[in-house]
């Protein structure tokens, strides 16, 4: 399993905006083939900061598989208007 980690600065006055737009978008994301479950948080520190988990079987289930997706153009659409600067998104694996 991969775990996707991104941390995604919301402009500040829009998170509840943002809040209702991730709920639209999330079964966009949901419905890709090795999709494994997702959370989001958000910092209590810096109410304008969400930290994005998502699960994926394979590293390619993400980086191909959705990105590659007429559903990522949507989930871009719905939500990358709110991010400043753009997210930063990495990718782990147990180790232990």
């Amino acid at each position: 399993m991969i775990r996707e980690h991104a941390i995604l600065p919301v402009r500040p006055g829009l998170e509840d905006d943002f809040l209702t737009a991730f709920q639209t978008a999330r079964p966009l994301i949901e419905s890709i083939p090795g999709f494994r479950g997702l959370s989001l948080s958000r910092s209590i520190e810096d109410p304008s900061s969400f930290l994005l988990l998502v699960d994926w079987k394979r590293l390619e289930d993400h980086t191909q598989g959705f990105r590659g997706s007429p559903e990522y153009a949507k989930w871009k659409e719905l939500l990358h208007r709110f991010y400043c600067p753009s997210p930063d998104v990495q990718h782990f694996i147990a180790v232990a």
